[in-house]
């Protein structure tokens, strides 16, 4: 199964908030995916078994996996395009 990374600075609130609309977006386009919340202080454990990692924050480190801007998700502005980007990595 596909392993969706969302991570915010506390991994709390607006990650959890971000991954909660991320999985509803991709249970409605029956892609079965896992969506886990992170804070940002773990993020390095958890990339290397992700395949897409939706960031809230710009972070200083490049990953090696696909990243997409999870403000889009947060506040609506630009999701149609990261949602069909997300559909398409997962497909």
């Amino acid at each position: 199964m596909k392993r969706v990374i969302v991570a915010c600075g506390s991994g709390v609130a607006t990650s959890q908030t971000v991954a909660s609309k991320v999985q509803k977006i991709l249970n409605e386009n029956r892609i079965k995916a896992n969506v886990e919340a992170v804070d940002i202080k773990s993020l390095d454990q958890y990339i290397p078994q992700s395949d897409v990692y939706i960031a809230i924050t710009k972070g200083s480190k490049d990953y090696n996996i696909p990243t997409l801007n999870g403000i889009a998700f947060l506040t609506g502005m630009g999701m149609e395009e990261e949602t069909n980007q997300l559909i398409s990595l997962l497909t």
